[in-house]
């Protein structure tokens, strides 16, 4: 097998110009996408919790951020139909700015960085950074700012992801992994993420998702807040406790035992998110070292990738938390302990801790020199993840030094802004976002 040497790699990337040209990558051809989008939704509804589908709808109909949030079956036939590089990583899947958000790392420290993986797969690395572009567009015209700076937001996350994809590029490879983005923190929105992170302590969630029980000296219980989340017990409880015992062995040994000094006490059903909703997600509260020591496990339906059916070179899943978590720590430098995954009869779940130390950015702190700002950190922790997962020198080769790549992506963040309205409209038309009488 060929080694191919570093030279060879850069230049790969140049060829790729001649399959398609860094300013072609503002087209957008919507009505190329033959299936409409109301039926790629329904569609990818198929399977999930009937009594939620409607509350999903109704999570998008309240506006177009929200309709893009969950629509990427959607732009993932809408990118299908373009040409494409041919320069495969591993992407988010769904990048945008309300994916990005603060956790706590291994050791403890509050970190930010991509962090819903859902969607992840191996494909074409310019996929990210057109979501994410669109995203920029939609967010900034949800904080008031006119076209020129949503547009010009875009322009500095791409610039600033091609600037550092060089820069990887001619890093030892080792460090590279390990990259660590340090100027976060002068970032006004991501001081707000990490603010809320601090905040969101086992303890706070305990407080916030339990009630004490009305027996004396017996552990507190989910409080029931449906459709949000609701307390289940009995056969179905136990069927989600049953998928701890998978989960366990695929652990490191250390997290094994870690996993073992804690004791599941209650189980609740959760709605999360907006893409997510109808799938089915579940809560373990367990207990440690007595009731001031709180854990909570997220068990979390995975279903296959929006972006599979267009990729034939992909692998198939066969087991899509899996796909997720490996997706996952293969982006981050950092990533949950208790990451894992498991099943639950036929359908794939991913583990991970709800609500440990997580903080994400809202809307409304994008406002003013804000958004500009978040789409730089936007377009460096795109470049990390896209450097560790593939190889930078092949993406640096393609985008080169030019301004044209930038561009074109701008006008493309706004042609799917466009677009993104347009399908919102025509879901509220529906009466699918309505909601009951």
């Amino acid at each position: 097998m060929h080694w191919a040497n570093p030279e060879e790699r850069r230049h790969l990337g140049l060829t790729r110009r001649k399959q398609v040209g860094r300013q072609e990558h503002c087209d957008l051809k919507p009505k190329a996408r033959g299936t409409p989008a109301l039926s790629l939704l329904e569609h990818a509804s198929k399977g999930r919790v009937p009594a939620l589908i409607k509350l999903k709808y109704q999570l998008m109909a309240q506006s177009p951020f929200g309709y893009f949030r969950g629509a990427v079956p959607v732009m993932a036939a809408d990118l299908a139909v373009l040409p494409n590089t041919g320069i495969v990583t591993q992407i988010c899947g769904d990048a945008h700015v309300r994916n990005l958000g603060a956790f706590a790392a291994p050791d403890g420290r509050l970190v930010f960085d991509i962090n819903d993986f859902d969607e992840t797969i191996r494909a074409p690395f310019e996929w990210d950074l057109k979501r994410m572009a669109a995203s920029l567009v939609l967010a900034g015209r949800a904080s008031s700012h006119k076209e020129a700076s949503a547009r010009a937001a875009v322009e500095r996350c791409i610039e600033v992801y091609a600037a550092q994809m060089r820069a990887f590029a001619g890093m030892p490879t080792i460090e590279v992994a390990r990259f660590q983005v340090h100027r976060m923190n002068s970032v006004q929105p991501i001081q707000a993420a990490l603010l809320k992170a601090e905040r969101a302590t086992p303890c706070h969630t305990l407080e916030q998702l339990t009630v004490p029980s009305s027996k004396a000296g017996e552990p507190s219980r989910f409080r029931d807040q449906k459709p949000m989340l609701a307390r289940i017990s009995g056969r179905q409880a136990a069927q989600v406790l049953a998928a701890l015992s998978p989960y366990s062995a695929m652990l490191e040994p250390q997290r094994q035992h870690l996993l073992s000094l804690y004791r599941p006490v209650d189980v609740a059903f959760k709605v999360v998110g907006t893409g997510s909703v109808g799938l089915r997600d579940y809560c373990i509260y367990f207990e440690g070292n007595g009731p001031n020591d709180p854990l909570f496990l997220q068990i979390k339906e995975e279903t296959t990738s929006g972006y599979a059916p267009y990729l034939p070179d992909a692998k198939p899943a066969n087991q899509n938390g899996q796909r997720v978590a490996e997706g996952q720590q293969a982006m981050q430098v950092q990533s949950d302990p208790f990451l894992g995954w498991t099943h639950i009869g036929s359908r794939d779940f991913l583990v991970r801790q709800l609500n440990d130390h997580k903080g994400s950015i809202d809307l409304e702190d994008l406002s003013g020199k804000t958004l500009v700002a978040f789409a730089e950190v936007c377009g460096e922790l795109l470049a990390r993840g896209h450097a560790r997962s593939g190889d930078p020198l092949t993406i640096a080769g393609y985008l080169g030094a030019g301004d044209g790549f930038a561009q074109a992506l701008a006008k493309f963040g706004s042609l799917y802004a466009d677009q993104t309205e347009k399908d919102w409209e025509e879901l509220k038309a529906s009466g699918k976002g309505r909601p009951a009488s």
